[in-house]
């Protein structure tokens, strides 16, 4: 596996374990529809919360948080709008986006959730 794959995995799995902890449910992590993909879908109180994951080992170049451009945010409501109507039996009164924006390097790993982060305009 590439570097840049498998901190990226690295950082999935370090945002999954931060949100437990913060007593979000997990139901679904990559969730794929057609050539879509949402990292982790979770429940927190009656709130369904779609999350993009975005790691690097630095923020050099900017926040990784930076990299989720309004393509990949349209990209998620597609996504997340499959996800809803696949499960239509499950319990929220709302929706969110959020994005956790992870930095991993050797002396540091710093994770930041940005909750309410978008809101897709077509959905």
């Amino acid at each position: 596996m590439s570097k840049h794959l498998s901190l990226g995995k690295q950082g999935e799995l370090l945002g999954k374990k931060y949100l437990i902890n913060k007593g979000y449910i997990i139901l679904v992590c990559n969730y794929k529809y057609e050539k879509y993909e949402i990292d982790i879908i979770a429940l927190i109180n009656d709130l369904l919360v779609f999350i993009e994951v975005k790691t690097r080992s630095t923020d050099l170049f900017g926040e990784p948080e930076d990299a989720v451009s309004k393509s990949k945010e349209r990209h998620i409501a597609i996504a997340s709008e499959a996800f809803i109507y696949n499960n239509s039996k499950l319990h929220y009164t709302d929706i969110q986006f959020d994005i956790i924006s992870i930095i991993i390097s050797d002396s540091k790993k710093i994770i930041r959730h940005i909750e309410d982060a978008f809101f897709p305009r077509n959905f």
